[in-house]
């Protein structure tokens, strides 16, 4: 019985026991309050009924990536970035909603992006290939530093004018943004200190943090493809596309552990006085040890290079076997000119210098950079067929190439 019917009941029980006076009087008075109480009912039942309550959603597996999370509702998704900067210790909630979608009037977020996606901004190039990969790069708009792309498909976009020019990324043109009016901008952010960003969002353009640059994982990398998929309600097909990596990924590094030999690799290169390592806890030298060869700097941690002296590095890494640089060089006159001093290493007698440098697009955006994040596969591969290439005979190489004479 409900709370108004035990009131009822009890009120008449009341009324039989007094004088008729009394009673009308008392009676006016219980059916106005009566009346209140029903339409206090009403419109309690009126606001429960319009309101969505949070239910559970749909998580979205993450196997690898640290650095985002999405769970999947009806008609809308929840996507987290965590820690979108390093040592931010904070987490971004995006909401990503299909139209004329309810949603419960509790949710918190930070920025709501309203789906589908039609035209976006991206702002670093390694979100270039995930674009790609989901058919969905006919909707990039504009770019900061158009000449830093490499890829010959958004290449055939920007020199047919639909995408533009953003200026540099840490100095974008807002006024050319802004005209664009993209239904989101994503960004990546060094730390919480981004003018342009907060001005972007001032007028109403969402901005969403993309933080696959923080992940030290090669396949946590690769997987924040899953996190571009949710934007343009791809998130299923970016999870084939990132099962197809991780299966060629594993699959290549098991072969690499059937070879016997483990070879001594060195990488970076010197600026100035100094020659910049990778540390051991790398992406980089994580891609070394996956190819079953010994990074020798592979027991130091740290983020950003690791720097030594020339002298020291010489000590160390003199009889590297292999000399593995992400460095400007393309030509071993090139090297030699910066310094004679590296003819005393074993991997540039033997010719055994590798640099990513040599593939580069067609304004000299270099291929590495853009798409070596989303295919670990590939970077693996290469580095199998320089340290053990019996097992990969007949492979051609995407990233690295060995210097030129």
């Amino acid at each position: 019985m409900s709370k108004i019917n035990i009131y009822v009941c009890e009120a008449l029980k009341f009324l039989n026991n007094i004088t008729f006076e009394v009673k009308s009087v008392i009676l006016k008075y219980f059916v106005s309050l009566l009346s209140l109480l029903f339409l206090f009912s009403c419109k309690n039942e009126e606001k429960n009924t319009s309101t969505t309550q949070i239910s559970e959603g749909n998580p979205v597996e993450i196997k690898y990536a640290k650095g985002f999370s999405i769970e999947e509702f009806n008609g809308y998704s929840i996507v987290k970035v965590h820690n979108p900067w390093p040592n931010s210790d904070l987490d971004l909630t995006y909401l990503l909603i299909e139209e004329n979608t309810k949603i419960p009037e509790d949710l918190q977020y930070d920025q709501k992006i309203q789906l589908p996606v039609k035209e976006v901004v991206v702002t670093s190039t390694t979100h270039i290939p995930a674009l790609e990969a989901l058919q969905v790069e006919n909707k990039l708009t504009g770019f900061p530093g158009l000449d830093y792309i490499s890829s010959k498909k958004t290449r055939k976009l920007i020199n047919s004018g639909k995408i533009k020019e953003l200026g540099k990324n840490e100095n974008i043109n807002t006024e050319v943004l802004i005209d664009l009016q993209p239904d989101v901008v994503i960004g990546f952010a060094i730390d919480g200190n981004n003018k342009t960003f907060e001005n972007i969002q001032k007028t109403g353009i969402p901005v969403v943090f993309n933080a696959d640059w923080v992940e030290e994982e090669p396949l946590g990398k690769a997987e924040w493809i899953k996190f571009m998929g949710a934007f343009f309600g791809k998130t299923a097909e970016a999870t084939n596309i990132f099962e197809q990596i991780e299966n060629d990924y594993l699959v290549a590094k098991e072969l690499a552990k059937t070879s016997e030999k483990q070879p001594t690799v060195i990488g970076g290169s010197m600026y100035k006085d100094q020659w910049y390592m990778p540390y051991g806890n790398s992406w980089q030298a994580r891609f070394i040890g996956e190819a079953n060869a010994n990074y020798l700097y592979k027991e130091t941690e740290g983020s950003g290079s690791l720097a030594l002296s020339f002298e020291n590095v010489l000590e160390k890494a003199q009889n590297a076997d292999f000399w593995i640089s992400t460095g400007q060089f393309t030509t071993y006159t090139q090297l030699l000119n910066e310094s004679r001093h590296y003819e005393q290493f074993k991997a540039v007698q033997e010719k055994k210098v590798y640099s990513v440098s040599l593939v580069e697009g067609q304004t000299g955006g270099v291929l590495y950079f853009e798409l070596g994040p989303q295919r670990p596969d590939l970077i693996l591969k290469d580095l199998i067929s320089i340290f053990h290439p019996n097992l990969l005979p007949d492979y051609e190489r995407v990233f690295f190439k060995a210097l030129k004479n």
